[in-house]
């Protein structure tokens, strides 16, 4: 894999500081094996819900920043939860309910908290009062984290997962219509789905990054992360099965064609220093 290492002594102590948080967070989806552009997609998807609705453009990077983020809590969730192929029993839900305070925790003492703290704390709230972890109510719930937790639902529903495959569009965009004031809350909600009708997600849902769509693997469906600075001929392992792929040039871009087994020698996605040092960039100025 071509990615160069991050030298977090190369920048400003607070982009230092941001950084960090943000390979913090890396760290929990190279964990998941069917998360893979989760953050980006949920960062992504934010940043446009709150151009659309006339934020001001600091707010939109900070809201863009708190989406890649939320999740940073699934830290402390164990592998054989975070990583189990199938359902969650009772027990098991009741572990990944804890990442948002774990995520809080975590963030407790760090100078750049105040910036993400209520969506990494209270993404998982709903409208209704039945969210976790303290059951908030209409808008009680911060604004932030209800605009991030639409996203973050739409985009769960959208990607495969290995019980389920990725639902189309339109389904998702259905049941965020006919769980508003519910799940979702309505005003919020109903923009988002105007949005995604409009075509607004279509460049996001299924991409890891501008224009990289996820490689396909034939058992697990669209799972294989590849990066920019990607070349043909070099390898990547489906994070599920551990079948081994190698990335050839076709007409319409590379395709991760199946090669064989990884025999033990599974190789993590790494974060895609390319992509960080971009999105370090657009949200630095939230650090002046």
């Amino acid at each position: 894999m071509s990615n160069s290492p991050i030298d977090l002594h190369q920048t400003p102590p607070n982009q230092g500081l941001l950084r960090s948080l943000m390979l913090m967070a890396w760290m929990v989806e190279a964990r998941d094996p069917y998360t893979g552009g989760h953050l980006w997609r949920v960062a992504r998807m934010a940043e446009e819900m709150g151009r659309s609705l006339g934020m001001p453009d600091k707010e939109v990077r900070r809201i863009a920043l708190a989406g890649f983020l939320h999740d940073i809590g699934k830290i402390g969730i164990p592998d054989a939860v975070l990583r189990k192929p199938g359902k969650l029993d009772d027990d098991e839900y009741a572990v990944i309910k804890a990442h948002p305070a774990i995520g809080q925790r975590i963030l407790a003492e760090h100078p750049l908290a105040h910036l993400v703290m209520d969506v990494v704390f209270h993404h998982h709230e709903t409208p209704d009062g039945r969210g976790y972890p303290v059951g908030l109510v209409g808008t009680a719930i911060p604004l932030d984290a209800r605009l991030v937790g639409i996203c973050d639902a739409f985009d769960a529903m959208t990607s495969t997962r290995p019980y389920r495959k990725g639902m189309p569009v339109a389904n998702a965009l259905e049941i965020i219509s006919g769980a508003l004031g519910r799940q979702f809350d309505s005003e919020l909600a109903s923009h988002f789905v105007a949005l995604g009708q409009s075509g607004a997600f279509d460049h996001i849902v299924g991409h890891t990054d501008e224009g990289i769509p996820l490689g396909v693997c034939v058992s697990c469906g669209p799972v294989i992360q590849r990066y920019r600075a990607t070349q043909p001929g070099e390898h990547a392992d489906c994070p599920a099965c551990n079948a081994r792929y190698e990335w050839q040039q076709t007409g319409s871009g590379l395709h991760a064609a199946h090669v064989g087994k990884t025999h033990g020698n599974l190789s993590l996605p790494l974060p895609d220093t390319s992509l960080l040092q971009t999105l370090l960039s657009e949200w630095a100025p939230l650090l002046t």
